[in-house]
């Protein structure tokens, strides 16, 4: 996908780092660990109290130029990349909390029978086996998504554009430090004002009492069970900055289609379409458990479709994996990529039989099954910057529930190792992004990434214990978790529970996101036709976040288009300071909270 269009977000040429430069170096592998041992402890509340994660890669930027810059006056942006990598991959591990609460609330149901109670050594085991396994898958993709197709990967561009600035001089590069730093003070401050409920979270889509009777009086009641109006968080504007305006508005369509057309359908079934998912008085997480069969069909078949009309490219990548790039000892090199995927693909098989009693071929199975929506993935948020982990960790629950029918254990495990392998290797290509960026080598990069994933493992595995009672008491609600229980427990019946309506859904999507993938390779309907992914990931985010992410989208196109200069020196350090601003609170309030420095938030 190329990105030289006007309507295709926020460019950045790729950087070149000065040969006598050292990036790899004790103190950045030192520091980078500490930051993995912070994010890694700070992270899994966040991820429980929001429902998903803000940007990892832009926090552990900032918190690298501040602990570089305690011990050390000589440092620069490259040794400060490899600290991000380190607290990137540990985020990355630290959001599987959410499977952790996930394993906890079945367990209180009795009649499930679900008996699985990890301890230290197995999460830290869990984590680490199947976190480094998803660092070495995506290292074969680098030269394909960050090179040459060039994803965007926007919260790639904000940690380098922050890192670029941090370590910048002259006049220029003080203004656009100070225009960044602005933008996440305003951010951070309208966070906490939102936190401490002390400003409007949101505006719904109309004023209730607008329409009196009807269907547009069902569409605005069922909008306020699902969230549908615009979230006021700076965070989400300076994302739409970045990403452009063709993806914005393809994920307002996904949204529409979701949560104002699906739900208004679903509603006058009676909730006879919805089957076991709407029944009641049902919300926007049951909403949820339909919408995502033709959500994750539309990004499976457009990830998948892509890679396919792009074979000729992927040949290409794949090629330059043992050429020019590796012999320069700039790449990992693959011959290490497979030894080590082939070794912990025995210890994740035999880690599952033992510790959680699956047998050798559903842990091979799930390993399998999750190579291609590692692509899928990557692809997603590359394009979206949205990374649809939960959203491909369910479509394995279906695929287990199909394969072992009633069996939850199952399922449930094979989510995990989904997710973990998703998860890490988003995080990977994501700083490889920011190395492109910046010039600094890959190699050193996975390097880092793959001393980080256990420290993040052992860090989640020490703090979520001191979380676990939250969980439990409702104070952490962790909507992802509540996600993979509800589904889990539908997929205890057997398929046939998932209705008939949903599946019809999942094939409808499926086929449009394989005509509009196609579609939007040609340029002279590539304009007007909706991006899949975006279709896709819109269905599933809030609608709340998506529709600023549009009006952040517009913001961007115009000041490109009116005043290019201007925005060529403060967009980008503009959008990273709202990315960045609202992400360092995020995880700074919950932290200081716990520690009992400050009184937590309003329920």
């Amino acid at each position: 996908m190329s990105h030289n269009e006007p309507d295709e977000g926020v460019v950045m040429e790729p950087g070149v780092k000065p040969a006598h430069i050292r990036e790899f170096t004790l103190r950045s592998v030192l520091v980078g660990l500490l930051v993995a041992v912070v994010i890694g402890a700070s992270y899994p509340y966040v991820v429980m109290k929001l429902g998903f994660g803000p940007n990892i890669s832009v926090v552990s930027a900032f918190f690298g130029f501040l602990a570089l810059g305690l011990i050390c006056k000589t440092f620069n942006r490259w040794e400060n990349n490899i600290v991000e990598s380190a607290g990137t991959a540990a985020g990355q591990t630290a959001f599987l909390c959410t499977l952790l609460v996930a394993f906890d609330l079945l367990d209180v149901d009795k009649s499930l029978g679900i008996d699985i109670h990890l301890g230290w050594w197995q999460i830290f085991l869990w984590l680490s086996i199947a976190g480094t396994m998803g660092v070495l898958l995506a290292v074969p993709m680098r030269q394909h998504f960050v090179v040459d197709e060039k994803l965007p990967y926007a919260d790639g561009i904000a940690a380098a554009q922050t890192l670029i600035i941090l370590d910048s001089k002259g006049p220029q590069a003080k203004r656009s430090a100070f225009a960044m730093v602005g933008a996440a003070v305003a951010a951070g401050t309208h966070f906490v004002l939102k936190t401490y409920k002390l400003l409007i979270d949101a505006l719904p889509i109309a004023p209730a009492g607008l329409f009196k009777g009807g269907l547009g009086a069902e569409v605005l009641a069922n909008s306020a069970k699902t969230g549908v109006g615009v979230s006021l968080g700076l965070l989400s504007f300076g994302s739409g900055m970045i990403i452009g305006v063709r993806i914005c508005l393809s994920m307002l369509l996904g949204g529409t289609l979701s949560w104002i057309v699906a739900t208004t359908w679903l509603t006058h079934s009676g909730g006879d379409a919805g089957g076991a998912y709407l029944q009641g008085d049902w919300t926007r997480r049951d909403v949820l458990l339909w919408v995502m069969w033709p959500a994750t069909g539309m990004l499976t078949a457009g990830g998948l479709t892509s890679l396919v009309l792009k074979w000729k490219i992927l040949k290409k990548s794949f090629r330059s994996l043992t050429g020019a790039g590796e012999q320069a000892g700039t790449d990992f090199p693959i011959r290490w990529v497979g030894i080590g995927i082939a070794v912990l693909t025995v210890a994740l098989v035999a880690f599952q039989y033992f510790s959680l009693g699956q047998p050798w071929w559903v842990t091979l199975l799930a390993i399998l099954f999750s190579l291609p929506l590692v692509l899928v993935s990557l692809r997603v948020l590359g394009e979206t910057n949205w990374g649809p982990i939960s959203a491909l960790s369910n479509i394995m629950q279906g695929v287990f529930g199909m394969i072992r029918p009633g069996n939850i254990a199952a399922n449930m495990t094979a989510a995990g190792v989904t997710g973990s392998v998703v998860a890490e290797s988003e995080g990977l290509m994501q700083d490889y992004k920011v190395g492109y960026l910046l010039g600094t080598t890959p190699r050193y990069l996975t390097y880092m990434q793959l001393m980080a994933v256990p420290v993040g493992a052992a860090t989640v595995a020490s703090i979520y214990p001191l979380l676990q009672p939250k969980v439990m008491d409702g104070t952490l609600t962790s909507p992802i978790s509540q996600k993979w229980v509800g589904f889990a427990k539908i997929l205890s019946k057997g398929i046939e529970a998932v209705p008939s309506s949903a599946l019809w859904a999942l094939a409808v999507a499926t086929v449009l996101g394989i005509v509009l993938t196609i579609l939007e390779q040609k340029p002279s309907s590539r304009k007007w036709c909706p991006s899949p992914t975006g279709v896709g990931i819109g269905m599933l985010v809030p609608f709340g976040e998506v529709a600023v992410m549009c009006v952040g989208s517009f913001v961007g196109a115009i000041w490109l288009k009116k005043s290019a200069q201007t925005a060529r020196h403060y967009l980008i350090p503009i959008a990273s300071g709202f990315i960045a601003g609202e992400a360092l609170l995020g995880i700074v309030i919950p932290a200081l909270c716990k520690l009992e420095w400050i009184p937590f938030p309003p329920a």
